[in-house]
Parts: structure tokens; sequence; C-alpha cells
């Protein structure tokens, strides 16, 4: 099955209830939330208390929460309660991938690792039977709206012939467009931010995703 995950940056955040309201009518349950320092990548976006406050209105919601930000492993516990169902940081900031996710699996929480277009998948190997969820960035992180980079689609192709069986998502620039050559290369989640929250016909993008093989 493939399954679509809206990003919550695009969103429009002024009327962030009724987006999610509507995005659960159209049938999709995963919610990818970023958490950006400013450090790792050059933006700030949303914190722990946010995320809480989705889980206590939608408890129906799988909160995807991608934690781009240097010493992730510090924050683990904090999104977990707020109540994060997958936590996904990212390999380059890790100095001990295995312990934090680890600290993940112990609370109860999916775990996964993410890499930049600049960092190899190879650097992904040593955890492929520790992890829930993988995800490649198909653009530098920190915006929405760029360019998809299809020559990162090798990565996930290298992924799957390593023997990975778990969660691919692909976040950057993924659209309705573009997605069928992402699901071909072995993705099984697409990450859209504007080709969901900002499409003529969020619920025909929903429907679009759900019906790909």
């Amino acid at each position: 099955m493939i399954e679509l995950a809206p990003s919550l940056l695009a969103a429009d955040l002024l009327h962030l209830h009724g987006e999610i309201g509507k995005m659960l009518e159209n049938g999709v349950t995963r919610l990818h939330f970023d958490v950006m320092d400013a450090h790792f990548v050059p933006n700030l976006s949303f914190g722990p208390g946010l995320l809480k406050a989705i889980r206590l209105a939608f408890p129906a919601c799988r909160l995807d929460v991608h934690l781009m930000m240097d010493e992730p492993e510090k924050y683990i516990s904090v999104f977990a309660d707020a109540g994060a169902d997958i936590l996904t940081l990212h390999r380059e900031v890790l100095p001990d991938a295995e312990k934090a996710l680890r600290a993940i699996k112990a609370l109860g929480v999916k775990c996964g690792l993410s890499i930049k277009p600049g960092t190899g998948e190879e650097t992904l190997f040593p955890y492929l039977d520790q992890i829930d969820n993988l995800l490649v960035m198909t653009v530098e992180p920190g915006f929405g709206g760029q360019k998809f980079m299809p020559d990162e689609l090798e990565k996930i192709r290298r992924l799957r012939r390593a023997g990975y069986r778990g969660d691919i998502a692909v976040d950057g620039g993924v659209n309705l467009e573009n997605a069928p050559e992402i699901v071909k290369a072995g993705a099984n989640v697409l990450v859209m931010g504007t080709a969901y929250f900002r499409a003529e016909d969020p619920a025909g993008v929903a429907r679009a995703v759900r019906e790909m093989a």
C-alpha cells in the first residue's frame, strides 16, 4: 500500500484544526510534523506543544515526527511524551544512532532515520534491521516548495536491494506527477506539502495516492 503523509509546513496554520479535520475526512491518517531548529537547517518550525495539542484534538491521527535539529537524541522523550507515533532522526547528527534508536523503541514509538541529499545511503546500512521508517530527503531540508531531485531515487533502489523491507518515505518536492517514479523506485510513503494542502482538490490527491500500486 502507498501512503500519503501531508506535511504540516504547507497547511493553513491559522485554520489548522480544520485542515487536519479535512485531511482525516479524506481518509489520510498520517501527518508529517517537521521540527526545525535554525541550526541543522536554516529555518524554525514547530515544537512539542503543538504536537501535544494535535494529539489531544485528533487521537486518530498518526503523528510522524521528523526531527531536523542538532542533538535530537536530547528531545526523544519530549516528543514521545507529546504524542509522536513515529520519530525520525537525521543520521548526520547522531554520534550513536543505535543508542538513539533503542531509546525511541523503549518509549513504545516507531523509530526512523533520515538522510539529506548529500549523505550516502550506505550510512543507513548498519541499522536496517532496527528501524521502522527510512526518510530520504529529495530537497535540501529547511523550506517547503523546492524542486524535487530525481537523482536521489537511486538511494531508495539501493536500500531495497540491501534488503530493507520497512517504510521508505520520500520528502521534498513530491507531487502526483513524480509520485509514480518514486513508488517504482521502492518508496511507499509520499510526504506532500504544497501538493496536498494547497491543491485545488486535496481529496482527489489522497484518492490518487491510494490508487497507486
